[in-house]
């Protein structure tokens, strides 16, 4: 099951990605700098990773929170405690905590994700 991201979180790093790729043209034609082409190439990496990967893919006993430079995974058989605090989901192990922004999750999604929270055998804070 993948949660999915809000379409306007897409939009807008598609939209930082062709401004930052277009400065970096210009950049290029006009000083020959390369640095802010690399930052419109990490936009364009960002926005295709969250594209294809999504926020939170749930699979094979793993809660995983897919971020470009950082995957935190939590096995769901050791799930012990989830909290609603703020909006989020704090889900904690013995030894990991895992904090689920809901605000940028899809609104279908984020009812699979509360459904699925639920069947969940584990205390609610």
């Amino acid at each position: 099951m993948k949660i999915k991201f809000k379409k306007k979180r897409h939009y807008w790093n598609l939209t930082l990605s062709v401004i930052w790729l277009t400065l970096g043209i210009f950049s290029i034609i006009d000083n020959n700098q390369y640095s802010i082409l690399i930052i419109g190439i990490l936009y364009t990496s960002a926005y295709i990773y969250e594209n294809v990967n999504q926020y939170i893919t749930i699979e094979d006993d793993v809660l995983k929170k897919n971020k470009l430079f950082e995957n935190k995974k939590i096995r769901i058989s050791k799930i012990k405690t989830i909290k609603k605090f703020a909006g989020d989901y704090i889900i904690k192990t013995d030894k990991k905590e895992l904090i689920i922004n809901t605000q940028i999750i899809e609104p279908k999604s984020l009812t699979e994700l509360t459904t699925f929270l639920k069947t969940l055998n584990a205390e609610w804070i």
